[in-house]
């Protein structure tokens, strides 16, 4: 063990060995030598002051800052400014090695480089009582160095609820929402499927195949849903259902639909109201779902567009039926009836409150000048 007076020692012996580098060599290799020290030591705040105090010194400046940067020459400061972001980055570096994600942070963060903190969070995989976890999760998802990764920290090792909860602070971003969905989706959908084969085989019946998706499990077995029974939150059921319709994996957007086919079959008790036009979560998904996977999409089209009301482009939660079927039907490659669906319903909306393409951006989209649709019968080209 190192005691004080150990320590002591050593500091003092590197003191001794400085100055006598400096004596002999001069402050340049005095300042080598003390980070070179300080680098092996892992001392990273201190070599970044040593990297600051060299960098001072390449340059002609006073070793001690004494005013604004803003009062240095031009070239000067631009020239300083490239030293200092040379030392972040290879201090940040050397945390980062270290696997200190939290710590490393700051310094990224400092100079704009986010990537080196995202890839390094892609690879984190967190052991058992891992102590960084939390502090990973706070820089990956709340502070968004890399929002995907942290939300999927938090499904795994946190729970469903908790990441439900994380989802509405997820950015706005498409791409990582729509990861996001899609995890939570199999999630769920995988516990459900452990539950419902626990229930099967607790009963005596045959077990089907590993991987049986949830729809296949309850076809045929109204029992499992006797006495209003329920395998698996349905708070969290109704939850995850409402974030489907993001969806873009054909075989996610398949296991979705098992989680509606399940909460279509649960008791009316177990089955909360909705926001329109998915006032019935599991039957109204489960249409808006099978049309993206090509089912009865003719028949969908028209289920949502009854829901549209005349008044819906009065206010924009009002519109909420309307912008859904323009969203279902640009996805469906239905450009001309999303124009005039758009045109009538959405126009009185400025696009920066809609969820879906407005009539402008569905017009370039479509190669037609605002406001013009073609014929119905005519397909668009996108």
């Amino acid at each position: 063990m190192t005691t004080t007076s150990d320590a002591t020692g050593e500091d003092t012996a590197v003191f001794d060995e400085l100055d006598r580098t400096l004596q002999s060599s001069g402050p340049r290799a005095a300042l080598d030598r003390l980070v070179e020290h300080l680098s092996a030591q892992n001392s990273f705040r201190a070599l970044l002051d040593a990297l600051l105090l060299r960098a001072r010194h390449d340059l002609g400046m006073p070793l001690i800052q004494t005013g604004p940067l803003g009062d240095l020459p031009d070239d000067l400061r631009s020239r300083y400014e490239e030293r200092y972001v040379e030392a972040i980055r290879l201090v940040g570096g050397k945390v980062l090695a270290s696997g200190e994600i939290a710590a490393a942070w700051p310094y990224f963060r400092a100079i704009g480089e986010h990537e080196p903190i995202r890839l390094a969070i892609d690879a984190y995989q967190a052991t058992e009582n891992d102590e960084r976890l939390n502090q990973v999760v706070e820089v990956a998802f709340n502070q968004g160095a890399n929002p995907r990764k942290g939300f999927e920290l938090i499904l795994e090792h946190y729970g469903t609820c908790s990441a439900i909860s994380a989802f509405e602070h997820l950015p706005h971003d498409e791409t990582t929402r729509v990861a996001c969905a899609d995890r939570l989706v199999r999630q769920l959908h995988e516990h459900l499927e452990a539950n419902l084969r626990a229930e099967i085989a607790q009963r005596g019946q045959p077990l089907p195949p590993e991987g049986t998706p949830v729809s296949a499990l309850v076809s045929g077995r109204d029992w499992l849903f006797v006495d209003e029974a329920y395998h698996i939150d349905i708070s969290h059921l109704s939850s995850t259902v409402r974030l489907s319709s993001m969806l873009t994996d054909p075989d996610t957007i398949g296991l979705a639909l098992g989680l509606c086919e399940y909460g279509r079959r649960l008791s009316p008790r177990h089955q909360y109201e909705g926001e329109p036009p998915f006032e019935r979560i599991y039957d109204d998904h489960a249409v808006y779902l099978g049309a993206l996977l090509g089912r009865e999409v003719d028949e969908a089209i028209a289920y949502f567009r009854a829901k549209l009301e005349p008044s819906d482009s009065d206010r924009p939660e009002g519109s909420l039926p309307a912008q859904v079927l323009v969203g279902m039907l640009v996805r469906l490659d239905r450009l001309d009836e999303a124009i005039a669906v758009a045109a009538e319903h959405l126009s009185g909306l400025p696009e920066s409150s809609l969820m879906c393409p407005g009539v402008a951006q569905l017009c370039q989209r479509a190669g037609q000048p605002r406001g013009s649709p073609r014929s119905p019968g005519s397909r668009a080209t996108s």
